[in-house]
């Protein structure tokens, strides 16, 4: 027979995951009633002004959703400078919050790439489209390469980027491998690296369960790694490097 303390334990964690589970199906139409009513006004507001002048909204709407998610928001390290981007922003892929969390963390508009299923979503695909969002077929070599030059052109043109060297979101919490294609971008272009950390995101809301986990969500800037720390590393060599100081950021104490 189990004892006391093993039936206490048993007892504690059903009523956790009840909880949970009552506090996830009160949230999601919420948050989605929420995210529909900002999606119409960032549609709207797209309409008469450019990403560039909007990212200010963007950034409390972030915040009001991730409100609504049950989640307490807050940044810490140091964000860099808008003036001395771009910046090609790396961080780990753990929940739906990420993006939420980066768009509220950094200061100035910049973009990313998104699955290209994504813009045939309504209302979702037209704003990702208006916003610079860069489709990419992960299954198909030819069609990523090209979306990856398109990544460099942005850069070129001052636009900063958002990718996820991983690629995809993590099913255990741990960092994934990471994809070459980030460090041929960065490479290529000579952009300086900003790595990130999310923490929080996967406990709130992983990938493999439907139900939220209320908590908080914080954001760690790493520091930056400018061409001159690295324009004598190999890819790999540079691919190693920002995952170990992205593995750094998402142990922080807080």
């Amino acid at each position: 027979m189990p004892s006391q303390r093993e039936t206490i334990n048993c007892f504690y964690y059903i009523k956790k995951k009840m909880f949970r589970a009552i506090f996830s199906i009160i949230l999601w139409p919420i948050g989605a009633i929420i995210f529909l009513i900002g999606t119409i006004v960032y549609s709207v507001s797209i309409v008469f002004f450019s990403p560039n002048k909007l990212h200010p909204l963007a950034r409390v709407l972030a915040r009001i959703f991730m409100l609504f998610g049950g989640q307490w928001f807050r940044v810490k390290g140091i964000a860099p400078d808008p003036k001395n981007g771009p910046y090609l922003y790396m961080i780990n892929h753990a929940s739906l919050f990420d993006a939420m969390m980066v768009v509220a963390s950094i200061r100035h508009y910049f973009t990313g790439v998104g699955k290209v299923e994504q813009f045939s979503y309504p209302i979702w695909g037209y704003l990702a489209k208006q916003y610079g969002v860069i489709p990419i077929v992960r299954q198909q070599l030819g069609q990523a390469i090209n979306s990856l030059v398109k990544v460099e052109e942005a850069i070129r043109k001052g636009v900063s980027i958002m990718l996820a060297p991983e690629g995809t979101r993590t099913l255990t919490g741990q960092l994934g491998t990471f994809k070459k294609g980030p460090f041929h971008v960065a490479i290529n272009t000579g952009v300086t690296i900003i790595p990130m950390g999310l923490l929080g995101a996967y406990s709130a809301k992983s990938k493999s369960d439907w139900r939220i986990q209320p908590g908080i969500l914080t954001t760690v800037f790493g520091d930056p790694i400018t061409i001159e720390n690295y324009e004598n590393l190999s890819l790999e060599e540079l691919q190693e490097l920002v995952k170990k100081k992205i593995s750094e950021l998402i142990r922080t104490k807080l």
